[in-house]
């Protein structure tokens, strides 16, 4: 944008600003007062967007949650104010800047899978069953997508910002960590208190859980960075470890297989396993799985161990399918999904339209003490079979694209980078990212900012670092 136009917008904007806050002192409202800082956001959309990025990363942890009243949405704030906004603007400067890296971004291999992506939650938004849901659904993703991945892809090309992006994310997340265990450990840290706790920050313990997993290998890889200073690696050790206590407390189950997972990854990675070695191992126990099934389930089915304050007996409640309410209600919400997609494979019901169309679709068996015949209790608890019911076989497909190919770019990068900075930062962001498609089987938190944010960071991180390594090589 043109250095006239912006300033002729930015005085308009002010002049507006001006009369819009003496006409609130005027009515005695007082959060004119805010009026202000609403002003320094506006100068730093126009003249110092970096900024934008480091706000959007620290407010997001912090934001809270608001349900209007008229008209039933929730809204994120600050956070999604800045991404609207953000994601104007990226547009904006997509069409009047001429970038040399914008042919490498629009050909990479993850920008293609997101372009089927995107444009296929806007086939099935038009088909929908409920058009307006689906819309909306399409305009949040779309706030998440421009701005992080593809505007990500410009901020992270720049020298440390990859750096300033991750470190603002973590010291906003530790602040609501410290929150939680100080209400956690007022109430003697309980079971029940720990879902609780990180309200009204995060929703429940899961969304929390599932972002301390997948930020633990994030921070721990600047402990590991040659580039980091004696002080950011004794603040990274401190931090992980933080993270990794907080987790502990955060009683969510899936977020520590999440994070198992993760570490395994990265042990087959550190002892250079090879790869056919590890299908082997998987093929080997996928057979025996199939050959001992009704074995397994048998056992999983006398496992009466409900969910616990003891570490060992909550560890036991994961294979709980007899009588854990959270476990079944899990699989009464898969069979639903599934059985929705059976009766629309190809397009599905529509994005976002899960919550509003499962409730039929429960079997009688299926359902658990916490099941509802009104369908008015969240998602299908999987980021695989969420889009499978409401996008049809290509909303599957494509999510699970979508982490192949993120993932590829992330160990391509660790494996052929020159830069040892920028080989341990995308170690440590791809195992991150391991830790939510793994926590993706047994929840989905893509609807929200508290997990959007991080995950489109993420990969459009992963991108801009396999783009700079590219561009190295030909110079």
């Amino acid at each position: 944008m043109k250095p006239n136009l912006k300033n002729t917008i930015f005085y308009t904007v002010t002049f507006l600003f001006i009369l819009l806050n003496l006409y609130l002192v005027y009515k005695n409202m007082y959060y004119g007062i805010l009026l202000p800082i609403g002003l320094v956001v506006v100068y730093f959309f126009f003249f110092k967007f970096d900024i934008i990025y480091l706000l959007i990363a620290f407010a997001t942890p912090l934001s809270v949650n608001l349900l209007s009243a008229s008209t039933g949405n929730n809204l994120s704030l600050p956070s999604e104010l800045l991404l609207i906004g953000a994601a104007a603007f990226v547009i904006f400067h997509a069409i009047l800047s001429k970038e040399e890296n914008m042919p490498q971004i629009a050909k990479h291999n993850v920008s293609k899978v997101i372009y089927f992506y995107l444009g296929w939650i806007f086939i099935t938004a038009c088909t929908s069953q409920l058009p307006i849901v689906s819309f909306k659904s399409l305009a949040s993703t779309l706030w998440f997508v421009i701005p992080l991945y593809f505007g990500g892809l410009f901020y992270f090309q720049k020298k440390n910002n990859i750096r300033y992006f991750l470190w603002a994310h973590t010291i906003a997340l530790i602040i609501v960590v410290f929150y939680t265990l100080y209400v956690h450990g007022s109430h003697g840290f309980s079971k029940e208190v720990g879902h609780w706790a990180m309200s009204p920050f995060y929703n429940d313990h899961t969304a929390y859980g599932a972002i301390l997993a997948l930020f633990i290998p994030v921070v721990f890889a600047f402990l590991f960075d040659k580039k980091s200073s004696k002080i950011e690696k004794f603040f990274a050790l401190v931090a992980g470890s933080i993270l990794v206590v907080a987790l502990y407390f955060s009683y969510s189950r899936a977020a520590w297989v999440s994070l198992i997972a993760a570490i395994g990854v990265f042990a087959i990675v550190i002892f250079r396993i090879k790869f056919r070695w590890v299908l082997v191992i998987f093929v080997s126990f996928a057979a025996l799985f199939y050959v001992y099934q009704f074995q397994i389930l048998d056992k999983m089915q006398k496992n009466k161990q409900d969910s616990s304050e003891n570490f060992t007996e909550h560890v036991r409640s994961i294979s709980n399918i007899s009588s854990d309410a959270s476990n079944l209600e899990r699989i009464n919400r898969w069979q639903a999904a599934i059985s929705m997609f059976k009766e629309k494979p190809l397009f599905g019901f529509g994005p976002g339209t899960y919550q509003f169309e499962y409730a039929p679709y429960q079997r009688s068996m299926d359902k658990t003490i916490i099941s509802t015949n009104f369908g008015n209790m969240g998602n299908a608890h999987s980021e695989y079979l969420g889009p499978l019911s409401e996008q049809g076989l290509l909303g599957l497909v494509n999510f699970t694209l979508l982490a192949i190919f993120s993932l590829i770019t992330g160990f391509r990068v660790y494996k052929k980078s020159e830069n040892q900075s920028d080989k341990v930062i995308a170690l440590g962001i791809s195992l991150g990212l391991i830790t939510y498609f793994v926590h993706g089987f047994l929840n989905n938190f893509l609807d929200t900012d508290k997990l959007s944010v991080p995950f489109w960071s993420l990969i459009s991180i992963l991108v801009a670092l396999d783009i700079k390594r590219k561009s190295e090589i030909r110079n």
